[in-house]
């Protein structure tokens, strides 16, 4: 790592991953619109990128349609052999990846590290199941018959990704997408391109050919979205966001019957049981909200404690949350950087005072940082009721443990699926019957037992009700890149 005051393409060994335009079937573009992206911990620009048009993307779009035919007809061992050289080559470049990421997007350096390397697996996962993609032969209702089951890349397909996980969202979509023989132009969060157009300058390098891999920037997604859903090139639509923008996209995609994967909100629950370890189960709050200053989908966004522990949890986590540095992530020894935005900031102001409001009771924190910015200090909140922002299906998305007592096991499972949202729930017990029952009584599309974090490659990561449609990653993340071929195959000679 490197001073803060040191400007940006200095403090990397390659500085030409640090792009400053747009990429389209092979060429780094500009356009005639601008916009700005600035480092978060200190507000200082960090680079002005184009802001690409409606008009812009409709290209994108059809130089992937023209690279489609031959991509395709690689053999997934060729495609398999490119994505792993892109993978290698994240691992190499991941310091000045984690840079990048850090200076745009916040998170302490080491988390933007192992974020980088995150990204890299569903690289080398996704270069695997390319070649696991298989059919079936069923039994004929026919003696003369055959009935053959193929699978086939979906086509031209779009990703829109969020910045709070800059290079891991890439990948994450990329990766199946390429693996299973489509082609795909994405859109990445206005505040962190600057990562997405590192990975993909590692990927030209890595040999995905001209139109196969698009990354499309804009300081306006309006636009870039409309075109997205609205042109029929596009078979498939991957969205990583908010699920007011979420049902937005799904009602222009239904024009054109676009299959969708949609990750969107979370409002998780953190249930501690009274035979929780209560240091391991604080550890899992801090993991699951102040990670990334608790901007994250998966967040703890309700902890609900059992009652006869609530006291002495609750000033564990609070001094435990009291020694959380805070700082600009290029400082050694920080574990929460700032805020995204002043956006970011607010709103996170307005749940803390909703909670105060309705009679929360402030532990520690709930109070912007002496750094100044947008940095937010680790807060926990007690006595929290179920009238409250984060009981009313809005995702605080800051740093803000809000704890609520709760009496049995029964009214734990009907608290935590007191949401329109099911992504994950987090669950601190060891009683194994518990674990089965808890687990399969919550409405959520993925649960951890005894750990604050649910994310890798090999797991299929979505959720259920408003949380979104469809998997990413494990073996079910590339089904959605595939369209299912029914062949009967008759007149066979018996």
């Amino acid at each position: 790592m490197t001073s803060t005051a040191t400007p940006l393409p200095e403090r990397l060994r390659d500085r030409d991953l640090l792009r400053d335009a747009a990429f389209v079937n092979g060429q780094w573009i500009g356009a005639a619109s601008t916009f700005e992206v600035r480092d978060p911990a200190t507000g200082d620009p960090l680079a002005v990128l184009p802001s690409l048009g409606a008009e812009d993307a409709r290209q994108a779009i059809a130089q992937a349609k023209a690279a489609l035919p031959a991509w395709r007809a690689l053999s997934a061992l060729e495609r398999s052999r490119i994505l792993r050289h892109w993978a290698d080559l994240v691992r190499e470049n991941a310091d000045d990846l984690a840079t990048i990421l850090t200076s745009e997007q916040g998170k302490p350096w080491g988390e933007a590290r192992g974020e980088v390397v995150y990204s890299a697996q569903f690289l080398d996962w996704f270069a695997e199941e390319g070649r696991r993609v298989d059919g079936s032969v069923i039994p004929s209702h026919t003696p003369d018959a055959r009935i053959i089951v193929i699978k086939q890349p979906i086509g031209v397909a779009a990703g829109i990704t969020p910045w709070n996980l800059p290079a891991a969202m890439i990948t994450r979509k990329a990766a199946p997408a390429l693996a299973a023989g489509c082609t795909i132009v994405m859109k990445p969060a206005e505040q962190t391109p600057l990562t997405a157009l590192a990975l993909t300058r590692l990927a030209e390098r890595a040999g995905v050919p001209a139109g196969v891999l698009n990354m499309v920037t804009s300081g306006d997604a309006v636009p870039i979205g409309a075109e997205f859903t609205g042109n029929p090139t596009v078979r498939k639509l991957s969205f990583t966001g908010s699920t007011e923008v979420g049902k937005i996209l799904m009602q222009q995609a239904a024009a054109n019957i676009q299959k969708l994967s949609l990750e969107l909100g979370g409002n998780s629950p953190f249930i501690v049981f009274d035979d929780a370890d209560i240091a391991q189960a604080v550890e899992g709050v801090v993991s699951a909200k102040f990670r990334n200053a608790g901007q994250i989908c998966t967040g703890a966004n309700r902890v609900l404690v059992q009652r006869g522990i609530l006291e002495e949890f609750s000033a564990a986590l609070r001094a435990r949350a009291e020694r959380v540095r805070v700082g600009n992530g290029f400082e050694q020894g920080v574990e929460m950087g700032p805020l995204i935005d002043q956006a970011g900031l607010e709103k996170v102001e307005r749940h803390v005072a909703d909670l105060v409001d309705q009679g929360g009771r402030v532990l520690t924190g709930a109070r912007r940082s002496p750094l100044g910015h947008t940095f937010y200090e680790p807060t926990v909140i007690a006595d929290v009721g179920t009238g409250t922002l984060p009981w009313q299906d809005e995702e605080t998305f800051g740093p803000v443990a809000s704890l609520t007592p709760f009496d049995d096991e029964d009214e734990a499972i009907e608290m935590a699926n007191a949401t329109e949202y099911g992504l994950v729930a987090y669950v601190y017990t060891h009683d194994v019957g518990r674990v089965w029952r808890v687990s399969e009584g919550i409405e959520t599309g993925m649960v951890a037992i005894n750990s604050g974090r649910v994310s890798n490659e090999q797991a299929p990561f979505g959720g259920w009700k408003q949380s979104g449609l469809g998997r990413e990653g494990s073996s079910y993340g590339i089904d959605d890149w595939l369209e299912l071929k029914y062949i009967n195959l008759a007149g066979l000679s018996r």
